[in-house]
């Protein structure tokens, strides 16, 4: 039987579960793993043998039905259905035509009803008010366009069941680059869409040291005047101070990094920004539930390193599978696709995991944990990814890739990637990504349409227990406030096992996700996440240290910029049993 909480559950119903044609439920959650197992595993028959598919189909049903790993959602959807598509990230060209920029709408309309989410760079496209040949007219520029994208994102629901979702980029040097940084001015705006600035190591030297740069035509590529880079830059921190967007895109690193440099430039990534992808890749993502990796001990826990490589392993093969068997929704993408086999691994339940260890997310040796076990990740995984290309041969881009030219004999261009998880994290009953608490209760609205989840942290109550604190009390407090500030009578090392993403330093946050960006491949999803008060100045020093560490995005967002919001701090009250709670164990806590 599947240990599922309450929301997970729900969230099953509401997104997973297959529905006949009264759109009546039509499959068990266990079903639901079956059909996954089953399709994913038809790879092994088509590269291999019956005997080898009916073995790994049995490997990955356990895989999943223990969550220890989920895929990304549109496998979880999709795989053994008749539509197919199991990617969750896109990158989709903008030429710069009218034929062009309509035939990417097209194409995102083919990839978001099928689950996807798209990435954009619309940086190729010509300047407002710039002449247009063919017409005498003026054109109208890149966010004008990107209004259109977002009015026919709102109008698709992705695979039938949520709405769809975007990144736009704009490089720095595009003559635009001011009207796309405040886009988003008033909190209504290009709702469908993520905004980043494609920025350089050159701009972001001239904005430390005061300098001007070239804004540059993208058609004739000629300098069309100069700016200030420092007030470019104080533009983005100021929008992203009241908005939460525009985040940094640091293309320098993210090219440094290409695997297939011949295949082109990077220049986008996918609605969250954990995937730099060319034009018509996609990639597919799974992530490690962490907290099961995790050892009881006698006198205190570990984690158990060689069961997380194993699950790596596993994970591994799982994502080349959905390669093979993927129904990509344009020839294109199943072409650049197929030929570099991009999966991104990642992880969930880090923050849980820290606590389970006895480590406090604010503390230095949570980043030392997180370096740890990414790099025994990235070491599993590349391990993998070589013995599939002995079992399987290389990717077809291998000859044009980095990897080519070392003579190293890989079967993925990439296999890791941070995700934030926010859907499969509640799925697997854990943390997101690689997050923080975001609170001991909150509310989470927008996973459900209309539907608001409460969550109550289930791990605090076991710890209260344990040291004999009064349960009912401190928790009625927790359910009101959202966190342990305020709330008399708790131990002070409670209060820094159970800080909260608003309570950790930006620094820290900084510090974590630099410790994962070294191991991974493609990038890192995370959020700065800073309390209202915050000045602007605290956002520029956040984008200026990010790069400094090398990092390849930055997103913050400063709790309560935004009129409506994902996550809240606090519950209601009522929805919360106490009697429940402290008679459970932590691991089965229900809402």
């Amino acid at each position: 039987m599947l240990s599922l909480t309450a929301n997970a559950r729900r969230v099953l119903e509401a997104r997973y579960l297959r529905r006949d044609a009264e759109r009546r439920i039509c499959e068990t959650p266990e079903e639901l793993f079956q059909r996954v197992a089953r399709a994913v595993a038809h790879a092994e028959l088509l590269l291999g043998s019956a005997r080898q598919a009916a073995l790994w189909e049995s490997e990955f049903l356990t895989l999943l039905s223990s969550l220890d790993f989920l895929p990304n959602s549109p496998t979880l959807m999709n795989a053994g259905t008749p539509l197919g598509q199991l990617s969750a990230c896109f990158v989709l060209p903008v030429g710069d035509s009218m034929e062009s920029i309509f035939e990417a709408l097209k194409q995102m309309a083919l990839v978001q009803r099928t689950g996807g989410g798209t990435g954009f760079s619309f940086s190729g496209l010509r300047p407002a008010r710039d002449l247009v040949a063919s017409t005498g007219g003026e054109a109208s520029g890149p966010v004008s366009f990107m209004q259109i994208f977002d009015s026919a994102t709102e109008h698709i629901r992705q695979g039938g069941r949520r709405r769809g979702a975007n990144m736009g980029i704009l490089g720095v040097e595009h003559p635009d680059v001011l009207e796309f940084i405040r886009a988003k001015a008033g909190g209504t705006g290009l709702r469908n869409f993520n905004l980043s600035v494609g920025v350089t190591d050159e701009f972001m030297r001239a904005a430390q040291q005061g300098d001007r740069y070239a804004l540059v035509h993208p058609r004739t590529r000629r300098t069309v005047g100069t700016v200030s880079a420092r007030e470019i830059f104080d533009a983005i921190v100021t929008a992203a101070w009241e908005t939460g967007d525009p985040g940094l895109l640091f293309l320098d690193a993210i090219n440094r990094a290409n695997p297939t440099p011949d295949l082109g430039r990077i220049e986008a990534t996918n609605p969250c920004g954990e995937i730099p992808l060319l034009p018509y890749e996609a990639c597919t993502l799974g992530s490690i539930n962490l907290a099961h990796m995790v050892s009881p001990g006698e006198s205190h826990a570990s984690l158990d390193w060689d069961r997380l490589r194993e699950t790596t392993r596993k994970a591994v093969r799982f994502l080349d599978d959905v390669v093979e068997i993927n129904r990509y929704p344009i020839t294109e993408i199943e072409h650049a696709s197929r030929g570099t086999r991009k999966i991104g691994l990642g992880v969930m339940g880090f923050a849980e995991v820290l606590i389970r260890l006895g480590i406090s997310y604010a503390a230095g040796e949570a980043a030392t944990m997180a370096d740890h076990v990414m790099a025994c990740i990235a070491e599993a995984a590349r391990e993998s990814s070589e013995a599939l290309a002995r079992e399987r041969s290389v990717f077809p881009s291998w000859s044009r890739s980095v990897f080519g030219a070392r003579g190293e004999r890989l079967r993925n261009a990439v296999r890791t990637a941070i995700a934030p998880t926010g859907t499969i994290g509640i799925l697997a009953g854990t943390s997101a990504g690689i997050e923080p608490l975001f609170a001991l209760a909150y509310r989470r609205s927008h996973v459900l349409e209309e539907q608001v989840l409460e969550e109550v942290n289930p791990l605090l109550s076991s710890h209260l227990r344990q040291r004999g604190l009064d349960e009912r009390r401190v928790l009625s407090e927790v359910v009101a406030r959202g966190t342990l500030d305020g709330v008399p009578g708790v131990p002070g090392d409670i209060r820094d096992l159970f800080v909260t993403a608003l309570q950790v330093p930006w620094e820290q946050h900084l510090r974590i996700q630099a410790a994962f960006q070294r191991h991974v491949d493609n990038a890192v999803s995370k959020t700065v996440n800073l309390p209202q008060d915050v000045s602007p100045e605290t956002v520029a020093s956040v984008y200026r240290r990010a790069w400094e560490l090398g990092l390849k995005g930055i997103t913050i967002y400063r709790y309560g910029s935004l009129a409506t919001q994902v996550l809240e701090l606090g519950a209601d009250a009522e929805t919360y049993h106490f009697d429940h709670a402290a008679k459970c164990d932590p691991t089965e806590c229900r809402l």
